[in-house]
């Protein structure tokens, strides 16, 4: 779980998740979480089972923020999960050890507990102020991905107020993936802004 790891968000899409999708796997993009807070139940679960197709079309992971029964409906990859949302032990049990859970962490003390009892990877979050997500929280830094990074054995993805400028210290504080949600599907070519940030990644290695 490397490089760009693409969020949907329906409010700032120029083009819709659909075209957004398709355009962030297309160009590479490993993993691709679904959000949609403001969709009701059934219209998640159809619009969930089509991106999940475009996904395994081009063998991105696809993920989906919160709902485990909609990722268990849909027959995703598995679930992103915030601090407020079903523990990881119980979604866990749910949805087994084969699904992927990525949990959200906003200090070390978390991200130790939600390794030790499975999270496959977590979102550190949120590293810098962000408008995407107003109950983010107060931001964190680049330290705190060094910090987590020194005592866990699990990916990290950077998340929280990330653009092209300020992506390289996040790449070089740790970070095993980043994703900035403003700073490509708000703009008019979401494949070439995704580019822009693989980029940052290639030059590291």
């Amino acid at each position: 779980m490397k490089g760009y790891y693409f969020i949907t968000d329906s409010k700032l899409s120029r083009a819709g998740n659909l075209s957004d999708v398709l355009q962030a796997v297309a160009c590479g993009v490993e993993v691709v979480q679904y959000r949609n807070k403001n969709a009701e139940t059934r219209q998640m679960y159809e619009e969930a089972v089509r991106l999940r197709e475009i996904c395994r079309d081009f063998g991105s992971i696809f993920l989906i923020n919160d709902r485990v029964d909609i990722a268990l409906a849909a027959e995703a990859d598995g679930v992103h999960l915030g601090q407020s949302d079903m523990p990881c032990l119980a979604a866990r049990k749910l949805l087994g050890r084969e699904k992927i859970i990525g949990v959200t962490v906003h200090n070390l003390a978390e991200a130790l507990e939600a390794e030790s009892i499975g999270a496959d990877y977590l979102g550190v979050s949120p590293i810098f102020q962000t408008a995407t997500k107003p109950d983010a929280g107060k931001p964190a830094g680049i330290r705190l991905i060094e910090e987590i990074q020194a005592r866990v054995d699990i990916p990290l993805i950077a998340i929280g107020g990330i653009n092209h400028c300020n992506a390289g210290e996040v790449v070089r504080a740790g970070a095993d993936g980043l994703c900035a949600i403003s700073s490509v599907v708000a703009k008019e070519n979401v494949r070439d802004e995704i580019i822009k940030f693989q980029e940052i990644f290639a030059a590291r290695r």
